[in-house]
């Protein structure tokens, strides 16, 4: 047996028993595919795969431990590599993060910035996506660090700590009636039309949930995962806006825009920064945790790798 059948074993399962698809991804031939599935299954006396004449139907039950142990084989030769490249370019290489638009536009270019500062030898590599697009590209190891509001948690294969709490804002032109209001409520936002983000980006579920809560149904009018568009459609007067706060934080003193908090009625945030469990996790990696958060260091985020606990508060 040898590492080529694992992967293309592993990749079948990836793209639904699909050989022609597994081929392509692997820039190889179906029948190469074929042959290298059929001669691991010979050498380990089990079938992997059930099949309806040349076809892959299903994964048999022995199929799907010979695939746990192939996971973890692969993941600890990928780890190796790693390891490899850490010591003989310590402060070189590409680090890949992936995160949805808000962070990378608000959050990140600080830390960026100074961990490029601090290595001028790393390309960093930003993956922008939604929350569960930036999980399956930790899970796929198309990147080493992801940052997200939601779903990472959600994922067993990841492993995620709380990085940094934030609340949404009212955002509404300076002449908006809103705009001088001293209290807002949800009935009084629920009465106006709505601009604010995707139900899948920067919070929105818990948005829904606290005019659920209320019986209350919001008039969201149109919906965005870029806070940027949002602040265009709101300056056009399509409606009152719900933004993540660090979208308001490059507005000047003079604004046409007034912000007002949301914290009181919609609650708080949490963004998690999350990593595939078992990777090997490079010094740089480390280095940029500890740029994007003060409460995060190595020292915390190895005792999550190795699982001596599930979460840490904020």
């Amino acid at each position: 047996m040898n590492l080529h059948q694992f992967r293309f074993v592993q990749e079948a399962a990836r793209r639904n028993l699909n050989l022609t698809e597994t081929a392509k991804a692997l820039f190889t031939s179906q029948p190469g595919v074929s042959k290298a599935i059929l001669e691991l299954e010979e050498e380990l006396g089990v079938d992997i795969f059930s099949r309806h004449g040349k076809r892959l139907r299903r994964i048999t039950e022995p199929g799907q431990q010979v695939l746990a142990c192939i996971e973890i084989i692969l993941r600890e030769v990928a780890n190796l590599k790693r390891i490899g490249e850490e010591y003989s370019r310590q402060d070189s290489g590409t680090f890949s993060i992936a995160t949805t638009h808000t962070q990378a536009r608000y959050v990140l270019p600080a830390p960026v910035a100074q961990l490029r500062k601090n290595l001028p030898q790393l390309r960093i590599s930003l993956h922008q996506g939604s929350p569960d697009q930036v999980a399956r590209m930790l899970i796929d190891e198309t990147a080493d660090l992801g940052l997200a509001t939601e779903s990472l948690a959600q994922y067993p294969e990841l492993v995620t700590l709380p990085c940094y709490e934030w609340q949404h804002v009212m955002v509404v032109p300076r002449e908006h009636p809103l705009a001088s209001a001293e209290r807002i409520s949800l009935e009084q936002l629920a009465a106006e039309p709505l601009v604010s983000y995707h139900p899948s980006f920067t919070g929105r579920t818990r948005i829904d949930k606290a005019f659920a809560a209320r019986h209350l149904t919001p008039n969201i009018v149109l919906e965005a995962i870029d806070s940027d568009v949002i602040k265009t459609y709101v300056r056009l007067g399509m409606g009152v806006g719900i933004v993540a706060e660090m979208a308001m934080r490059e507005e000047p003193p003079n604004s046409d825009l007034v912000a007002r908090p949301l914290g009181p009625l919609l609650g708080s945030n949490v963004t998690r920064i999350a990593f595939k469990r078992g990777a090997y996790l490079r010094n740089y990696v480390y280095s940029f945790s500890e740029l994007l958060s003060d409460r995060l260091s190595r020292k915390l985020i190895e005792k999550a790798m190795t699982g001596e606990a599930d979460d840490f508060d904020l």
